[in-house]
Parts: C-alpha cells; structure tokens; sequence
C-alpha cells in the first residue's frame, strides 16, 4: 500500500501510512511493581507458640507471687521472663510486618499509617497508645472476605488489656506487696491470650483470602 503522508510504497497492509511517517506510540509510564503476598501461617504459628510460652510464664508469675514473692528464685525468673518477652516481641513483629504488607496488597489504599509504622509505632512515645492497635485494625478489615464484615471487638478487647498491662507494670509493680504482682501477672495473662487468639484470626483471614485469588469488582459480577 502507498503510505498517505509520504507516498512511499512501504506502508504495511492495513495501514494508512510506514513506518517513518506514523506517529510513535506512546510508552505506559513505568509502574513498579508491589509488595510481594506472602503466607503469614509461619509466622503466625510461631507468634502463638511463643505467646502461648509467656502466658504459662505468667501463670508460673501468679503462683509464685502468693507463695515466694521475693524469693531468689522469683528473681531470677523475673529475669528469664524478660528475655522471652523480648524474645517474643521480635517474632510478634516479624510476623505484623508480613501481615501489613499482606493488607497492603490487598487493600494499600485502607492503610493509613506508613509501613514503618508497623515497627516504629510501638517505641515512640505517646502515639505506641494508639498506632499499633490502627496498623492491626488496617490490616484486619483489608483482609476481611469480601462481603463480610470484620468487626472489632476482638481486636479493642486485645488492645484494652496491652494498655492495662502497660499501666500495671508502671503502678502496681512498685508496690511489693503479693496482691498488686498478682494483679499485674493476671492482666499481662490476659493481653498474652488475647493477643494469640487476634494472631491466629487474622493470619486464618489472610490465608483464606489468598487463597481466594483476585476478585473481580462487584460491578462486573452483576
């Protein structure tokens, strides 16, 4: 065919003009690609285990605290539970920091704190009151089915007794006496249950819903 801009005879079949003469097509601006969907169960279980550790700890802390509250043994454990909470923190947070890039593959625009928060938000005063418990709540409502909704009780419940744990180690652990230890142990207990039973609901939902695959937009199921 004979190009219509040039007149030449390399116009390809099909088309109205060659190669020289028609006009360039315009290249898609470079998207990088997101954050990879990896499985949480690992590290959930993992999570579990050692949350489900530190509450036997703290039952232990409860018994020990009516029957040698200050005795070198209580001492020494109060030592070692220190080292597997700390120990525990590090797997709690490798196994928040999956789950948040997780939601924000499913969701990114229901994440409204960075992802930095999801670590960061724990040690900086004042807002580790708050941030943490709005980067699970995130996490949690992007990988709800679709269709279904993902209250919150569950998670505010867990977060009340973190605080109230906070607060009792800061208060009643200055006083010595057998009662205001027991009271501190018995709340930690609670947050460590609590928080086990939020790990394993959230890692099941984002599971399920990898499994999913990509769902099509409610219009186009119509």
């Amino acid at each position: 065919m004979i190009c219509a801009s040039c007149h030449s005879t390399e116009a390809v079949t099909g088309e109205t003009r060659c190669a020289r003469c028609a006009p360039a097509v315009p290249l898609a601006p470079f998207v990088p690609p997101g954050p990879p969907l990896r499985s949480p169960v690992g590290l959930g279980r993992a999570t579990v285990v050692m949350l489900g550790v530190m509450a036997a700890s703290d039952v232990f802390s409860l018994w020990g605290d009516w029957r040698m509250p200050h005795s070198r043994t209580m001492a020494v454990f109060a030592l070692a539970q220190g080292v597997l909470l700390l120990a525990t923190a590090v797997v709690y947070l490798c196994w928040l920091w999956r789950v948040r890039t997780n939601a924000e593959v499913f969701d990114a625009s229901s994440q409204s704190k960075a992802r930095w928060w999801t670590i960061g938000g724990w040690f900086v005063p004042f807002v580790n009151f708050w941030f943490p418990r709005r980067i699970v709540l995130d996490a949690w409502d992007a990988s709800a089915p679709q269709g279904r909704p993902a209250g919150h009780g569950l998670v505010d419940l867990w977060w009340t007794a973190w605080v109230a744990g906070l607060v009792a180690d800061r208060l009643l652990r200055v006083e010595t006496g057998a009662g205001m230890l027991a009271v501190a142990d018995g709340i930690d207990l609670v947050a460590a249950v609590l928080a086990a039973v939020v790990v394993l609901k959230l890692t099941r939902m984002q599971h399920e819903k990898a499994l999913q695959g990509p769902l099509l937009p409610t219009t186009a199921l119509g």
